[in-house]
């Protein structure tokens, strides 16, 4: 079940972290989140007009909800790669909660209907896949379904039903003002557990069908512990310790814009080396440049060149 949803209005206030609770009853755990200072940074960053804003703005935040059911050290990855205009979409938080994104088109115009933003027409039909990483170097646990919708929290809750066999309720909001600049961002994710009856199930839909857009609830200064109440105000609730701040955070390096490089293949780096061209490589998350002299695109060149003989 999804209510995702942007608008454009005025702003609220952050909250710092993500907020874990379970009901007494332990049928139910919940995660919501206000994000609207990391999504506009990422805009800020980036540059991107509404759609791209909304769109990735709506993935980080649910990255951010899934990664804080994770372990320490462990991260989680959202990658959208649809037919639409807007290309990929991508983000990736861990349980810490840093959490990076960006789409390939992030620039893109559409025509907005009424205050609504139709991303799923802007990212279209295709494959979500989400990766969960390992802090142990072992190989990360992959799943992938298809894009139901495109408007992030239908196909986040598709996912979960389809790989983990988990029934959710997954709400987003971003709303971004006549500027573009977010005013407004978080959701809710609310998963059933073992043991959840049909009355579980009743009460969770009634509320689902009353309740108000996020980011509507956001600029009217709900908190995150309001989020959820609006969902789960049948239920007793206990709030889990989750003390970790969310912050937009890049881990782009030198070394990894080497390794990137290699990705051009040899006929490109061939091509530079001999026009004696560095290579500038833009990170698209932070907006970093990192300029690669002609000795390390040797050495790149040496180490591809090995990699083709075997």
């Amino acid at each position: 079940m999804d209510k995702s949803d942007s608008s454009n209005d005025k702003t609220s206030h952050d909250s710092v972290r993500v907020h874990k609770f379970l009901t007494k009853d332990l049928t139910v755990r919940a995660a919501s989140v206000i994000a609207t200072g990391v999504v506009d940074e990422m805009r800020s960053i980036q540059n991107s007009y509404p759609v791209a804003t909304v769109a990735v703005g709506r993935t980080m935040v649910a990255s951010l909800l899934m990664a804080s059911h994770l372990k320490q050290n462990q991260e989680l990855s959202l990658y959208f790669q649809g037919n639409g205009p807007l290309g990929r979409v991508f983000a990736e938080a861990n349980y810490e909660g840093h959490v990076r994104g960006f789409s390939v088109n992030p620039q893109l115009q559409v025509p907005v209907e009424g205050d609504q933003i139709n991303v799923g027409a802007a990212i279209g039909i295709g494959l979500l896949t989400v990766t969960h990483h390992l802090p142990t170097g072992d190989m990360p646990h992959r799943g992938t379904v298809i894009i139901r919708t495109g408007e992030i929290g239908d196909d986040v809750a598709y996912y979960l039903h389809q790989s983990h066999q988990i029934p959710s309720v997954v709400a987003l909001g971003v709303h971004v003002n006549a500027y573009g600049k977010v005013e407004a961002a978080g959701g809710i994710l609310i998963e059933l557990m073992p043991g959840h009856t049909e009355d579980t199930i009743a009460k969770i839909e009634n509320r689902v069908k009353g309740a108000p857009s996020i980011s509507k609830r956001i600029l009217e200064g709900a908190t995150a512990e309001d989020l959820i109440k609006d969902y789960l105000a049948d239920f007793e609730l206990m709030e889990l310790e989750h003390p970790y701040p969310i912050s937009y955070q890049c881990r782009c390096s030198y070394e990894r814009a080497l390794r990137s490089v290699m990705l051009l293949g040899l006929e490109e780096i061939d091509r530079m080396i001999q026009e004696k061209k560095p290579a500038d490589i833009t990170c698209e998350f932070c907006g970093r440049r990192y300029q690669i002299e002609e000795a390390d695109l040797n050495k790149v060149r040496q180490e591809l060149y090995k990699i083709s003989l075997n």
